[in-house]
């Protein structure tokens, strides 16, 4: 291989790996999206039993 096909090779790998995290990480944080106002509601719902039953 030549010098330049070897630089050109991991600058591919580089981008490929950065590319493949970037991915991930965004997949991550729409994965649990759906979570934040479920919890939102129930810490409501569990918030007015208590109330309701004197707790609070």
């Amino acid at each position: 291989m030549a010098e330049q096909e070897k630089d050109t090779f991991w600058i591919k790998i580089g981008a490929l790996i950065v590319i493949t995290v970037v991915l991930v990480l965004m997949l991550k944080s729409r994965e649990t999206e759906h979570l934040k106002g479920g919890y939102e509601e129930l810490d409501r719902e569990v918030a007015a039993q208590m109330k309701k039953e004197g707790q609070i």
